[in-house]
């Protein structure tokens, strides 16, 4: 049996970035908001477009909402947030 190496249009294919910088700064956004005690982010949904951030999906009140803003600002790397959160007014 003969292997060959992989082939792409009579090139090795390659690999530019394993983890895309976005997705990288999703995660720390994402993560920084988890385990903030001043939101509960459990259904906010955060999305990087080169070091934007947008912030989307429910909180409970407003003081979250700034504070998930302040939150994701802090973050290395983040040069602007664009909260589209909207309080939930959750029943319990």
């Amino acid at each position: 049996m003969v292997f060959k190496p992989p082939m792409f249009n009579d090139q090795e294919p390659t690999i530019e970035v394993e983890n895309p910088p976005a997705a990288e700064l999703e995660t720390r956004v994402a993560d920084a908001l988890a385990t903030n005690f001043g939101v509960d982010a459990s259904d906010v949904k955060v999305v990087a477009s080169g070091s934007d951030i947008t912030l989307t999906g429910t909180v409970l009140d407003a003081k979250e909402i700034e504070r998930a803003t302040e939150v994701a600002a802090s973050v290395e790397g983040v040069s602007h947030v664009r909260n589209m959160i909207r309080s939930g007014g959750f029943l319990h």
